[in-house]
């Protein structure tokens, strides 16, 4: 992780530097260098005196979300714009480097307030530009009654983040939309205190799926990142969090299973406490989840964090057909157009959006109903997701 953020900042560096170069080609009155500088000088120093003091508390996370918001504003039209100023540098290195161009500077500074512009979109509309993502898959050893049987999946819904209700209820409303026959939930109803979510059960209660409403707990869901008066009220928000699930209608999965019938024919739900990687809690067990399952039942696992995928799943000893996870948001963002898709968030986990395969064996990553941190999404929209489970005839 340590690594990752210096390479981060690195990256900021160069590509402040060059940014630098255009501002000063463009204007050249001293004072506005200063500006410019003390700007990036202050977020730096906010955001990493956040990192570092890795201090707890609203007040703090809210003051981080600002932070990090911000230098993102300022970072990513630097970013997005150096490869420009660079193929400039590389020209000026065959000619003898003359002095920059004036109107690729220019280009340049157009292009950043472009990039600011869909930023602005992104903090605003974006947060709720719930996009409906659909796979169908295919096994060979699905039970025939669950040939075309449908999931909707979101995840990561971060209640403490959402302000918008009308924006929330839309999501709702095309989740509703899919008529699928089971609705699963994988994790983070909220930032951190089960308080939050107190004026959205009722919304989110409105969620239906013919054959039931499920779900597990993400890593933000245990209290861990705010301060408590006592290890009593940190348990008490748990159990309170526990209550909210039961009466928005959802059956909490903790470190079990239950068999989702039709027809005759069944399909095994698993459902994990989180566990993740790189100093999350690994509070997931899945042998105690799938123990009274047989080796040839038809498993769909729910676990939050998808590292639990790669270190765990892939080789229990039970073959799990199909796992759902979220926790990543996609960083909420990066590009994903025609097929490319990118994000910073790809340096830190292998699977962070979309649909993943080995071994015969499915992951699929949702990119979150919510926000956190980050106040909106650039290029990383909110998903709901829609997967259909096909019967595989060879």
């Amino acid at each position: 992780m340590a690594k990752r953020l210096v390479l981060i900042l690195v990256l900021f560096i160069i590509a402040d530097v060059y940014f630098f170069q255009a501002f000063i080609t463009v204007f050249h009155a001293p004072f506005l260098h200063n500006i410019y500088w003390y700007v990036d000088l202050l977020l730096l120093l906010g955001v990493f005196t956040v990192i570092f003091l890795r201090q707890k508390g609203g007040d703090i996370q809210r003051l981080a979300g600002d932070l990090v918001t911000s230098f993102l504003v300022v970072f990513i039209p630097k970013l997005l714009t150096f490869p420009v100023l660079l193929a400039e540098d590389l020209l000026r290195l065959l000619r003898g480097f003359p002095a920059r161009n004036i109107y690729v500077s220019e280009f340049v500074l157009i292009a950043a307030i472009i990039i600011v512009c869909v930023i602005a979109f992104g903090l605003t509309r974006g947060r709720h530009l719930y996009q409906v993502k659909e796979e169908i898959l295919s096994f060979p050893d699905l039970p025939d009654a669950f040939d075309g049987f449908k999931i909707t999946q979101i995840s990561d819904i971060h209640s403490g983040s959402l302000s918008d209700v009308k924006g929330v209820q839309r999501g709702i409303a095309l989740a509703n939309a899919q008529h699928s026959d089971l609705l699963l939930f994988t994790g983070d109803l909220v930032n951190n205190k089960a308080v939050e979510m107190d004026s959205w059960i009722s919304d989110f209660r409105s969620l239906k799926a013919s054959f039931g409403k499920f779900s597990v707990l993400g890593n933000h869901d245990y209290g861990d990142y705010t301060q408590w008066e006592s290890a009593e009220q940190k348990a008490s928000n748990l159990v309170r969090l526990k209550e909210i699930h039961r009466e928005m209608g959802f059956k909490l999965l903790m470190n079990e299973s239950i068999t989702i019938q039709k027809k005759g024919a069944s399909i095994a739900l698993v459902g994990v406490e989180n566990w993740g990687k790189g100093g999350f809690h690994q509070y997931g067990d899945l042998n105690k989840a799938t123990a009274n399952l047989s080796a040839d039942s038809f498993k769909i696992l729910m676990s939050h964090d998808p590292s639990h995928w790669d270190m765990v799943t892939l080789n229990h000893a039970k073959h799990v057909h199909l796992t759902l996870a979220g926790h990543t948001h996609g960083m909420q963002f990066g590009i994903e157009l025609f097929g490319f898709k990118w994000s910073p968030i790809q340096y830190f986990y292998e699977q962070w959006a979309g649909l993943y395969q080995k071994q015969g064996k499915y992951l699929y990553v949702n990119r979150g109903f919510g926000y956190h941190g980050l106040k909106g999404r650039i290029g990383v929209w909110p998903e709901i997701t829609v997967i259909t489970l096909k019967k595989f005839i060879s």
